[in-house]
């Protein structure tokens, strides 16, 4: 939005990303022909008007949504510039989806010049975290949910990301009983109330996060802190002590159930929030509690598990094909049930157990697991 603090408007540039994850759920390449140039002159945008002579992006820290986050001498934000390399690396995939060589070799060169840049400036050794950078390059010492996006960029490296992902599962920073806090528990600005960005655990954070945490294979911890985190929002439905009906909110606590709050805003946090709400509820319970990819273009569906368990999913819409995934114990043992209307390649991955990937035909079909 405009604003005084915002005057070009800009947001988190993840449109690429968007319409990447789009083709894969529709296998729409008309669709990316036609959005290309678009995004084209968008991220030339984005150059002309905030690149900075060390290579990172100087934006308002607004841009983020994070309005009353500790950021006050902000620069050089953390989340902005990884998310600038979310989109670059996924504008070098569009390119490779349309055939366009120079186009994917083009942004896959920009998204390596920005990732060498945060982690050469961005990295603190000594707490294992992305940090906002002021205008000389020094860093902010306050971490926010902001230095994770790296993790989805795929920029830290496997001992940096290891570092970070300690943060997670340590109480005392992102590793609250609500993951995850949109600030580190041991800032002395953290507040348990949440108090807006001081604290509270937003729904669209928690989802990019997980996403991140996917992208270095941490499928079990992805899949408890999705569990952990849908627990709290089914919580949050509940009728509270004075029997007032709950709802879906826009933040929660970091520390036990309930809805977040901001002393300054009585209207926060906003109730029937699907916008983030619908990413980390539905999105998480297909995605990471189920344990679902789905690509269309390549007809390929991979279900990753940590161990078998009696569940699944009916009826899930693929363009023009409904297709049902279930998991059953028989007295034959494990099996798996499926039933498609096309041919499409499943690949199950119980991790480190078994992992095969098998054509799956038109039909009902079914597999027992101690086969393979």
């Amino acid at each position: 939005l405009l604003s005084s603090e915002n005057p070009e408007g800009i947001g988190m540039p993840l449109f690429a990303w968007a319409e990447f994850n789009l083709y894969h759920k529709s296998a729409n390449k008309k669709r990316i022909k036609e959005v290309m140039p678009i995004l084209q002159k968008y991220m030339n945008w984005i150059d002309a008007t905030f690149k900075q002579e060390n290579g990172l992006y100087a934006v308002p820290a607004v841009a983020s949504t994070m309005m009353n986050a500790p950021r006050e001498n902000v620069y050089y934000p953390v989340d902005f510039n990884a998310a600038m390399a979310i989109n670059a690396s996924h504008m070098s995939a569009l390119g490779d989806i349309l055939n366009d060589k120079d186009l994917s070799f083009q942004y896959r060169r920009m998204y390596f010049s920005i990732k060498t840049r945060i982690n050469s400036l961005m990295w603190d050794n000594a707490t294992g975290f992305y940090h906002d950078l002021d205008k000389d390059g020094n860093h902010l010492i306050e971490k926010t949910i902001a230095g994770f996006w790296p993790l989805l960029a795929e920029i830290p490296n496997a001992d940096k990301s290891e570092m970070l992902i300690a943060h997670l599962n340590n109480p005392t920073t992102f590793g609250t009983e609500h993951p995850f806090p949109t600030l580190s528990a041991d800032s002395p600005n953290f507040r348990e109330n949440g108090e807006g960005f001081r604290g509270s655990v937003f729904p669209m954070f928690n989802f990019m996060v997980i996403k991140g945490l996917e992208k270095y294979q941490q499928y079990e911890l992805a899949r408890e802190c999705s569990i952990r985190h849908l627990y709290f929002i089914l919580e949050g439905l509940m009728p509270n002590d004075d029997n007032q009906k709950g709802d879906i909110y826009e933040a929660y606590l970091p520390c036990k159930e309930g809805k977040a709050s901001w002393s300054e805003h009585p209207d926060f946090p906003r109730v029937h929030f699907l916008a983030g709400s619908g990413l980390s509820t539905i999105a998480l319970m297909i995605e990471n509690v189920i344990g679902l990819s789905i690509s269309l273009p390549r007809k390929t569906v991979d279900w990753i598990i940590p161990n078998l368990e009696i569940m699944g999913i009916e009826n899930l819409s693929l363009k023009r094909n409904l297709i049902t995934i279930l998991s059953n114990k028989s007295n034959r043992g494990w099996e798996i049930q499926m039933e498609s209307e096309k041919l499409y390649y499943f690949t199950i991955n119980i991790l480190d157990q078994k992992k095969k990937t098998l054509p799956i035909p038109s039909g009902k079909c079914s597999m027992l697991i101690d086969k393979l």
